[in-house]
């Protein structure tokens, strides 16, 4: 498999809660059937002072700002100084990282926001991983299960990768970009520091570094 597509080329592991269960992978999606057993296990031994239990297996930082409108289902951890704003709907399985944002009518499901993620207009993100200070812009979503039900591949630069799951929404590396209304189809892998353009649809790997206009369009950032 390409090395640009492992965990080590995709994420600062400083920059979650979630690196003890990364660290065991090479590649992100590899990790997402493990997300809520990990949840289950860490959360019982946060710190009482910095976090507190709100519900069945949910836990809070106490610093983290959450709107009374807003819906958390566990397991789930929302990290220190997080916000979670009006409407969001956090389905479960869902580590929500410092300073991060998810916001009005936002749907969460098994997914891993790294520290400084913003996701915080009517976005879906399900069965994903998004690295340190990656955004999604207004309405942009991603896509987990293929229409025909089948097991989700990526499109890598050596060719057809099988992932043997049947729900792999996008791996987002650190501080990538993604435009208003674009869709990231199943088994969407973005590198680090790369730009989506708005109303895109990305299917498979992008490379590190780039910005991606269309499918055909995939250039090199300058500078």
């Amino acid at each position: 498999m390409p090395e640009a597509m492992k965990i080590q080329n995709l994420y600062d592991l400083k920059e979650t809660i979630a690196a003890p269960l990364l660290e065991r992978w090479e590649y992100p999606w590899e990790a997402l059937g493990e997300i809520k057993s990990f949840i289950l296990a860490l959360g019982p031994s946060l710190q009482k002072d910095r976090f507190e239990k709100r519900g069945e297996d949910i836990w809070v930082a106490k610093s983290a700002t959450i709107a009374p409108t807003a819906c958390l289902n566990g397991p789930c951890i929302v990290d220190e100084d997080a916000q979670i704003r009006h409407c969001a709907f956090v389905r479960g399985s869902t580590i929500i990282g410092k300073n991060a944002v998810v916001g009005n009518s936002t749907e969460l499901k098994n997914v891993i926001l790294f520290n400084g993620v913003q996701v915080p207009h009517y976005n879906y993100v399900g069965d994903s991983i998004l690295g340190y200070k990656a955004h999604m812009g207004a309405g942009s979503i991603t896509s987990n299960v293929k229409s025909d039900k089948t097991p989700v591949t990526v499109k890598g630069p050596e060719g057809i990768l099988e992932t043997g799951l049947k729900k792999f929404g996008a791996m987002l590396g650190d501080h990538v970009e993604v435009g208003c209304n674009s869709v990231l189809n199943p088994g969407s892998v973005i590198g680090r520091n790369t730009r989506i353009y708005p109303l895109s649809r990305v299917r498979g790997f992008v490379p590190a570094d780039c910005i991606f206009k269309d499918k055909d369009q995939i250039v090199p950032q300058k500078g």
